[in-house]
């Protein structure tokens, strides 16, 4: 990942801008174009892509990587993938909006992972 913060990583990320393309994965280009319309929490209104959703702070690390391999070897669907990314995301924002501010709470709490395996075998069809 290049972080543009100053104009000497500017010219670096231009100079390698060429190269990033053909590095992209079809499963990852997939999750970055596939947008979902999802009314929660600072999502409200927005359509964001299924790879923003899987960064957002909604999402345990631990639950962002395991979709992810899921995905990539070819065990979920894109629409599982939505489905169960979609879940957390409104259940966090619902839970932060019920008065645990905290931006990371899913992670803390143990009733977090649980919930992601059931959604999972849920959206199968």
């Amino acid at each position: 990942i290049t972080v543009k913060s100053s104009n000497q990583d500017t010219v670096t990320a231009a100079g390698e801008e060429g190269d990033d393309p053909p590095k992209e994965q079809p499963w990852e280009t997939a999750l970055k174009t596939t947008v979902v319309d999802i009314e929660a929490g600072e999502f409200r209104g927005h359509k964001v892509s299924l790879w923003d959703l899987l960064h957002c702070r909604y999402i345990p690390e631990e639950n962002r990587k395991e979709l992810l391999e899921l995905y990539e070897a070819g065990e979920l669907t894109l629409e599982q993938v939505r489905s169960v990314v979609s879940t957390i995301v409104t259940r966090a924002a619902a839970a932060a909006a019920a008065g645990r501010a905290e931006p990371v709470a899913p992670v803390n709490e143990p009733r977090a992972e649980p919930r992601a395996e059931p959604v999972a075998t849920e959206a199968e069809p």
